[in-house]
């Protein structure tokens, strides 16, 4: 039962905090929300920036398992075919899981606030992506599937923007369908025009 409060706290102050920001929300209102009362919710979180780490710790999580990390990398493709499905597995799961949409809210939000959160924004809007699809990049080349180039300058071409139509349809999620026919245009145009 505790670890189910745990994890509504967080849950909860998850959505809170993209809508009205870190400073904008206080463990009162956090509580009220929750139905608890503020010595509970200090029961399992001893202040607001106790319940903002545990968050950020779950979601970075989160995202590792979904999209990948220096720690998860996913495997190289076998194919151009199989590149474009495992970039629009990742780019659903981007676009339609509701925690990392209102993680990437926040960071956007929270960027300008918080240090932690800074680097997160940077991390998860290009940083990693980049690392990620060089690192992907630079194994087809090696299969000989993709034509040799700098690794690192095609991830960038390749991930920014998918990550700005991301970003368009989190402004405007009745996009949705438009958005992911035109990102699987891009990926599909951007896959022609590198492989060998």
């Amino acid at each position: 039962m505790a670890k189910d409060t745990k994890q509504r706290i967080l849950d909860e102050a998850l959505v809170m905090f993209a809508e009205q920001g870190f400073d904008g929300t206080s463990m009162r209102e956090l509580a009220e929300t929750l139905g608890l009362g503020k010595s509970a919710l200090y029961k399992h979180y001893t202040s607001k920036d106790d319940i903002w780490n545990a968050m950020i710790s779950e979601l970075e999580a989160r995202y590792s398992q979904g999209i990948g990390s220096d720690d998860n990398l996913p495997p190289i493709p076998d194919s151009c075919d199989e590149l474009i499905e495992m970039s629009m597995k990742m780019i659903r799961f981007t676009m339609r899981d509701e925690k990392i949409i209102l993680t990437r809210k926040l960071l956007l939000m929270e960027q300008f606030r918080d240090e932690r959160a800074k680097k997160l924004a940077s991390e998860h809007f290009l940083d990693r992506l980049e690392r990620i699809f060089a690192y992907v990049f630079q194994g087809m080349m090696e299969k000989g599937l993709i034509k040799e180039d700098d690794p690192r300058m095609l991830a960038f071409a390749y991930t920014a923007p998918v990550s700005a139509l991301i970003m368009q349809r989190d402004r405007y999620p009745e996009t949705d369908r438009k958005v992911m026919a035109r990102i699987r245009k891009f990926v599909t145009y951007f896959v022609e025009e590198h492989k060998v």
